[in-house]
């Protein structure tokens, strides 16, 4: 265990105590004003986002208008692989291109392929100064959150909690809060979000669960009930939609409820995608409406 950690089991205290950055309170419940907004998760449209554009293709810097005008929405949760580079300059004309659409980034999900907690320090070490660099992107593009890539295999837990530490260390300098999204070896145990973040610090670490990131149905549901609770955003993601709206994978609007009942109000991020742009902008239209439908029934947002 590291010393950092013995100084804490030692003084019976929370992890998040004696390193929170000074002045800035992580953001790990809801934001007021992202109640009943909706918008979506850009690598969605991975396949029609391009640095150079052809057919009906577009770039990153149109996606915050072709959000707003074409598909209705509001908030950008961002996903690194759709950047062509994190150059501040670049990262700038983005930002312009959310403000001038009228949407607003919330999450930058850092999708790049590292090891923050590899057994090999100069991994772990270049995994830190990637992230670095897409935190100082996310505090441009004024995201509230930002998001590391769980991997494939079960992590080292001392390393990765050691990790964390220092990766919400340099975010909190920044005002941006570190979330923890279920995915790679985090799929196949509902418990292992909000276990994870109980062990970080529950006030240290914000949620957002990926209604579709599970391997599951049994799983699925189990674990939306748990992190939901405590959920500051979330990815609604549907897989195959057929020509009436069909979603056989699992049930959406009991995603949905679950969400509602736990009293999760929003921002509901939109994850789907097609080969075909038509298509695509198709069922995330159909996504939106019935979100709009949804909370309509229920009455506020």
């Amino acid at each position: 265990m590291s010393s950092r950690r013995q100084f804490l089991a030692a003084a019976g205290a929370s992890l998040a105590v004696p390193f929170r950055v000074s002045g800035f309170e992580p953001q790990i419940r809801q934001v007021p004003e992202l109640a009943g907004k909706l918008g979506l998760v850009s690598a969605s449209l991975s396949k029609h986002i391009a640095e150079r554009p052809t057919g009906d293709q577009f770039t990153l810097l149109d996606f915050p208008r072709i959000l707003r005008n074409e598909l209705g929405l509001t908030v950008a949760d961002l996903n690194t692989m759709n950047f062509p580079h994190l150059e501040p300059a670049y990262v700038q004309l983005l930002r312009a291109a959310i403000d001038a659409s009228g949407c607003v980034a919330t999450n930058l999900k850092m999708n790049q392929k590292v090891d923050m907690a590899s057994a090999d320090a100069s991994e772990r070490a270049h995994a830190m100064s990637v992230y670095k660099q897409s935190i100082d992107a996310a505090r441009i593009l004024g995201c509230r959150w930002v998001r590391p890539l769980p991997r494939a295999e079960t992590p080292n837990r001392e390393r990765l909690l050691e990790a964390f530490d220092e990766l919400i260390d340099y975010a909190g300098e920044r005002g941006i809060t570190v979330l923890i999204e279920n995915f790679g070896w985090m799929m196949d145990d509902p418990d292992s979000v909000v276990d994870l973040a109980d062990a970080i610090g529950r006030d240290r670490v914000a949620i957002g669960p990926d209604t579709g990131n599970w391997s599951s149905n049994e799983i699925r549901y189990a674990a939306l009930e748990k992190t939901f609770p405590r959920a500051v955003t979330c990815d609604f993601k549907a897989k195959i939609l057929d020509g009436e709206g069909n979603h056989p994978a699992y049930d959406l609007e009991r995603c949905f409820e679950t969400g509602w009942n736990a009293g999760f109000r929003g921002p509901w991020c939109f994850e789907y995608g097609h080969a075909d742009r038509d298509t695509a902008f198709r069922g995330i239209r159909f996504l939106r409406e019935s979100l709009e439908r949804w909370m309509k029934e229920k009455g506020d947002p």
